[in-house]
């Protein structure tokens, strides 16, 4: 698999995919709704992507970036084959992975200089995106808005999108290079994994799933596959739990809302969370929800 993640114009998102789900990917846009793919590598280092563009008879119109704007280099390229193959090469760091391609600058002009944040602001906010961060989950682009936000009152924003943007970046990359000496399998990883299997399983299993248990237990029943038997999931406020050292509360499922089929679920939630490695407290009965205790909460970041 690439480590990248690729966003579509049509709204879709695809993460750690194969070079033939690249090509096929590649291949398919060209029509109004589905022209261009924008791929970062995992974990996102903001400022770095490489993206294309393309109408049905026309050239691919490739572009990559490695920082600031004056890195920013376009290219035509012919083929979908070529294309494909260029974009799996920058997605491994090949050596000279960009080499035989007619580069030109994109011609962007570099951003105005972002104003200083206030002290006593700056703090508050450091604090609130350090929290977000330790979750794991979301993009760049969702922690600068959720600080731009963090402080308004009144409706006065105290940061601008851009200054909140400048922070965010900078606390983002320290948790990179933090996470880069974490060695192995961290318990997120195992219960990502256990969650994917369940989801393959009949079981509708979502991370980080909404704001609270009521809006989870509504809006689950809109995800996954026409055939789930039953559903597993833990919200924002969870994952605030758990990075913060207190455990993990799942909350599960039938969704024929028998209490046969949600104990039924329960036990195979459980079951696959204890062959995964994690420690799992629950006394079977479908009215208590599952708890994950004694985690070690390092999620590695995606973007």
């Amino acid at each position: 698999m690439l480590d990248i993640k690729i966003a579509t114009e049509n709204q879709q998102s695809h993460t750690r995919v194969s070079d033939q789900a690249l090509s096929d990917l590649v291949h398919r846009i060209g029509v109004t709704g589905d022209r261009f793919l924008v791929v970062q590598r995992i974990p996102d280092i903001p400022g770095t992507f490489i993206q294309v563009w393309h109408e049905v008879g026309g050239a691919y119109d490739v572009e990559h970036r490695t920082g600031k704007a004056a890195t920013h280099v376009r290219a035509l390229v012919e083929a979908p084959e070529q294309v494909a193959a260029l974009m799996a090469r920058w997605a491994r760091q090949e050596p000279g992975w960009d080499t035989g391609i007619a580069w030109e600058s994109a011609g962007l002009p570099e951003p105005e200089p972002v104003p200083e944040i206030a002290d006593g602001i700056r703090e508050q906010l450091e604090e609130h995106v350090r929290e977000v961060l330790r979750g794991g989950y979301g993009s760049v682009a969702d922690l600068s808005e959720s600080a731009e936000d963090h402080l308004v009152k009144d409706g006065v924003h105290p940061v601008t999108l851009a200054q909140a943007r400048q922070l965010v970046e900078r606390l983002w990359l320290e948790r990179v290079e933090e996470q880069q000496g974490w060695v192995g399998v961290t318990d997120p990883d195992r219960l990502e994994q256990a969650f994917a299997e369940l989801d393959g399983r009949g079981i509708t299993a979502r991370e980080h799933f909404t704001c609270c248990r009521s809006c989870g237990l509504t809006e689950i029943h809109a995800e996954g596959r026409d055939d789930a038997r039953g559903f597993v999931f833990f919200h924002l406020q969870g994952t605030q739990s758990a990075a913060a050292g207190h455990g993990l509360t799942l909350y599960y499922g039938g969704f024929d809302e028998s209490s046969e089929t949600t104990a039924a679920v329960g036990r195979e939630v459980a079951a696959v969370l204890g062959e995964a490695g994690l420690t799992v407290e629950w006394d079977g009965s479908p009215d208590r929800a599952i708890e994950l205790t004694g985690l070690d909460w390092r999620k590695r970041l995606v973007g």
